[in-house]
């Protein structure tokens, strides 16, 4: 199944980072946090990625084109005719990964937008380029095509400044992104889709935040994988120090792999 992963924000709150590359590739211990998402993904088997670029997006580009030398040990031939020997070997060498540049001002839902004709499955996973979690991948599908809705998103509780989910069970009534008080859950940005997904995403100035998910949510089209462990982004630098913190300490919950 593909994932689409978005990476094309400006990251203006960890400007410290972002003023020199994609938040995406802001690191965590030794690799870009956006490493670290996909690794995720591919310990459920989902190893085909479709990334959508905006802001540096050139250097995502660069990282994945260098990929294989610079996590190599390797043996140049110099001369005339050139070799080069690869000693090493990687758990990555099975991973496809679409590198789509979809505009340094389209909004979220845009960005998804222009990603949707490099998806061929009914089904696919979304998520953005700077939050973690131990969520069980597969679990999230098996629970989406049981309800047979468009959307379902991770819910995870930590504190609240991010999008509200207000619930019925397990369908959700209302999405409001930016709520005023602590909630149990908020969307932890895990996604699975449909491709009618699609009929929701007008143009390049959708937000898929706002009117696409609301309007889900009041169709009854927008269900909740309540996730009761570890999930964190990356909008500060103080959230970036925290994930270091885990990774280096030898206790990052979200290395599943």
């Amino acid at each position: 199944m593909k994932v689409v992963i978005l990476c094309g924000g400006l990251g203006t709150r960890l400007r410290e980072e972002t003023e020199f590359r994609p938040k995406p590739m802001v690191p965590i211990g030794e690799r870009p946090i956006l490493w670290h998402i996909m690794k995720i993904y591919a310990h459920y088997g989902h190893k085909e990625f479709v990334l959508c670029l905006g802001y540096k997006g050139d250097i995502i580009k660069e990282y994945f084109r260098n990929y294989h030398w610079n996590t190599s040990d390797v043996t140049l031939r110099l001369g005339r005719t050139p070799k080069i020997v690869y000693h090493s070997q990687h758990d990555e060498e099975d991973w496809v990964v679409t590198l789509l540049d979809t505009g340094q001002n389209t909004q979220t839902g845009g960005r998804l937008r222009r990603a949707l004709p490099f998806i061929q499955d009914d089904t696919f996973l979304f998520t953005y380029g700077d939050g973690l979690t131990n969520s069980d991948i597969n679990q999230s599908i098996q629970f989406h095509r049981q309800h047979g809705a468009i959307a379902t998103v991770t819910a995870v509780k930590p504190s609240g400044r991010f999008g509200e989910l207000a619930l019925d069970g397990q369908t959700i009534t209302a999405f409001r992104e930016k709520p005023e008080e602590e909630t149990a859950y908020i969307s932890g940005g895990f996604f699975v889709f449909n491709q009618a997904i699609g009929n929701y995403l007008e143009s390049d100035d959708c937000i898929l935040e706002r009117k696409p998910l609301e309007q889900l949510a009041l169709a009854g089209q927008l269900k909740a994988y309540c996730h009761p462990g570890f999930w964190q982004c990356m909008d500060t630098w103080r959230e970036q120090e925290l994930l270091n913190k885990m990774w280096n300490s030898g206790h990052a919950p979200w290395k599943v792999w």
